[in-house]
């Protein structure tokens, strides 16, 4: 008994090892597709850049080489490599604050955007656009306001995941009903807006990479990086909680507690990626469902993927987004919508031949 007992712990530990050696293999495999697409994405823009000259500024990028014209520098250090570099990080934060929505409410179908943060924050830039910054610079105005009124929205879904008997659907009812409430607030303003006010929130709405800097770059980085750290170090809780809040507190997690702070985390992050890009609709519930039927519910890992997942989507949308009109540049919200739609329809249909 003892010896067959044995060789079954060691049957499953080696199967564990080719499980987990596949997934480090899939996460090295999309490490590698997000690098081409970044490359790429510097590559393309409206301004036609030979490829040759793009790569020679960024390799010479530390050193004066004054062979390089200044204004090729300047659009690709100052305009491209920015854009790049904050699709790489908004689409992973989107990815990862979707995989966390959906492990917290137990939903394939659940994102931020479905809990109505995207919507306040639309909501947050048009008021502060209304008012004229509210006497601040429209640079760091409209961020603020967006992120204040994403928080917002979070902080009432806080309140009510306190109240006694109140489940995951029942929260993903409350975010439905505040998505439509800042839908209709937001409808208000454009309509009472003058014309060219309506075209600047449009425009916002719609999602653009197009206004990212060195210095919200580093910020998003920043708060991305510290928020996944602290999703990470609950990676082990967050993985029992997949199998049920009930085998999850007999394995002595505190889920009230857990929830509310991966909530806090995954808002904040959000938020912050949100304010500087506007709403970028999509990657926050495609992302993490790639990443699930690639690795699993294993949270060591799924993280991460979901992180590469979206990144890799949203820097393939910027890099549509300039080469579907060659000189014209579209807002990146807009092709995420038109990656996304089909994903939506086949991830449906998919579920259901499953289940049948």
């Amino acid at each position: 008994m003892l010896e067959l007992k044995d060789s079954a712990i060691a049957a499953a530990l080696i199967n564990q090892r080719r499980r987990e050696g596949r997934r480090w293999r899939l996460l090295l495999l999309m490490c590698s597709v997000l690098a081409v697409s970044f490359t790429f994405d510097i590559v393309t823009g409206p301004s036609l850049l030979p490829p040759s000259q793009v790569v020679e500024v960024l390799i010479n990028f530390l050193a004066i080489d004054l062979t390089i014209d200044e204004s090729t520098r300047i659009i690709v250090m100052e305009l491209r490599l920015p854009i790049a570099l904050m699709a790489i990080v908004v689409g992973g934060a989107l990815g990862v604050g979707g995989a966390e929505v959906q492990t917290l409410l137990n939903n394939p179908m659940a994102s931020p955007y479905t809990l109505g943060m995207a919507a306040a924050a639309g909501f947050g830039a048009a008021l502060v656009l209304f008012f004229e910054g509210f006497g601040l610079n429209p640079s760091y105005a409209v961020p603020l306001g967006a992120f204040l009124f994403c928080m917002l929205s979070a902080f009432i879904l806080f309140g009510l995941a306190l109240v006694n008997n109140i489940g995951q659907q029942h929260l993903i009812l409350a975010g439905i009903a505040l998505l439509f409430l800042f839908q209709s607030l937001l409808s208000l303003i454009q309509v009472i807006a003058s014309p060219e006010l309506s075209q600047q929130i449009l425009f916002w709405l719609f999602g653009s990479l197009s206004k990212a800097t060195w210095q919200n770059f580093f910020i998003t980085l920043s708060v991305t990086a510290i928020c996944l750290t602290l999703l990470m170090q609950d990676a082990w809780k967050l993985t029992a909680l997949r199998l049920g809040e009930a085998r999850a507190r007999s394995l002595g997690i505190n889920v009230v507690r857990l929830r509310l702070k991966t909530l806090i985390v995954v808002t904040v992050m959000t938020a912050t990626a949100t304010s500087f890009v506007g709403i970028i609709g999509f990657i926050g519930l495609v992302a993490p469902n790639i990443a699930r039927m690639l690795i699993g519910e294993d949270q060591r890992f799924f993280l991460p993927l979901s992180f590469l997942c979206g990144a890799v989507l949203l820097s393939t949308a910027s890099i549509l987004s300039k080469t579907l009109v060659s000189g014209a540049l579209f807002p990146v919200g807009i092709v995420t919508a038109i990656i996304g739609v089909p994903f939506f329809f086949w991830l449906i249909v998919f579920k259901r031949k499953r289940r049948a």
